[in-house]
C-alpha cells in the first residue's frame, strides 16, 4: 500500500507504524511520531487527537487499497470463495505492516476507539465479495465476518510462511462455519419477514372502509374534507 509521504497525515501515519515496528507500540508517544514525521505537535494535534485515530486513518487507507485491488467476483464463483480472496487480498496489502501490526495487537491496545472502522472494514469487505452489507440481515453478516476476521488476524499475525499456508487454513475454516450459520439466520429473516408482511395485509384487509361523505368532493373519503376527519390511515400499522 503507498501511504502517500507528501502528506503530513500520510507521513504521520507512516511514522507511526515505522516506530510499532521497531518498539513496543505502548512505548510510542504523540511526540514521537511527531518528531518521527518531521512535524510538530501542534501540526499532529490538528490532524490527530490520538494515537487510536492514527490507527484509524490507517485502516482507512487499507479499505481503499483493498476494494482497488482486490478481485471482482467471477461468474459461477461462490460467495465464500469470494471473501475469501477479498480477505487474502486485504492480508497481502497489510503484509508491509506485519510487525507494526504485532506491535499494536501485543499493547492491547486496539480498543473501542476501532471497533467502528473495523467493523466498516467487514462491511466493505462483504460488498468487494458481492455480499449484501446493508440493512438487519447485513448488519449480521458484518458482525460475524469481524469475528471470524479477528481470528484470523491474529494467526495471520503469527504465520510466517510466505504462503500463508495456516492463515488460508483458518480463513477457510471459519468461512465454512460462518456460511452455514448464517444461511441459518438469512432463512429465520425472511421468514420473519413474510410474517410481518402478512401481518401488515391482515390488518388492512380488516379495517372497516369509512363510508364516504356526501359533501365530499372526491367521492371517496380520501379527500380533506369535513366528511373524511379522524378516518384512520391507509398504511401500515406503525
Amino acid at each position: 500500500m503507498m501511504i502517500d509521504l507528501g502528506s503530513a497525515d500520510g507521513r504521520i501515519i507512516a511514522a507511526a507504524l515505522r516506530l510499532a515496528a521497531e518498539k513496543p507500540w505502548q512505548d510510542v508517544s504523540l511526540r514521537h511520531i511527531a518528531e518521527a514525521a518531521g512535524v510538530n505537535l501542534a501540526e499532529l494535534s490538528d490532524i490527530f487527537s490520538s494515537k487510536s485515530n492514527v490507527l484509524k486513518a490507517f485502516v482507512r487507507h487499507v479499505d481503499k487499497e483493498v476494494l482497488v485491488k482486490a478481485p471482482a467476483p467471477q461468474e459461477g464463483e461462490s460467495q465464500r470463495d469470494a471473501l475469501f480472496e477479498v480477505i487474502m487480498a486485504r492480508f497481502d496489502v497489510l503484509q508491509p505492516y506485519k510487525s507494526a501490526l504485532r506491535s499494536v495487537a501485543r499493547s492491547g491496545e486496539i480498543e473501542l476507539a476501532l471497533i467502528r472502522p473495523m467493523l466498516s472494514s467487514q462491511a466493505w469487505m462483504l460488498q468487494a465479495a458481492g455480499i449484501d452489507s446493508d440493512g438487519p440481515a447485513g448488519a449480521m453478516r458484518t458482525a460475524g465476518l469481524a469475528s471470524a476476521y479477528a481470528s484470523v488476524f491474529r494467526t495471520w499475525l503469527e504465520d510466517d510462511d510466505p504462503g500463508l499456508a495456516r492463515t488460508m487454513a483458518v480463513l477457510d475454516r471459519k468461512l465454512r462455519s460462518g456460511e452455514s450459520v448464517m444461511a441459518g439466520l438469512d432463512g429465520a429473516l425472511g421468514a420473519a419477514r413474510r410474517l410481518k408482511d402478512a401481518l401488515r395485509s391482515g390488518l388492512r384487509s380488516s379495517r372497516p372502509r369509512e363510508t364516504p361523505d356526501s359533501g365530499d368532493e372526491f367521492g371517496d373519503g380520501a379527500g380533506p374534507g369535513p366528511g373524511n376527519a379522524g378516518a384512520p390511515s391507509a398504511g401500515p400499522a406503525g
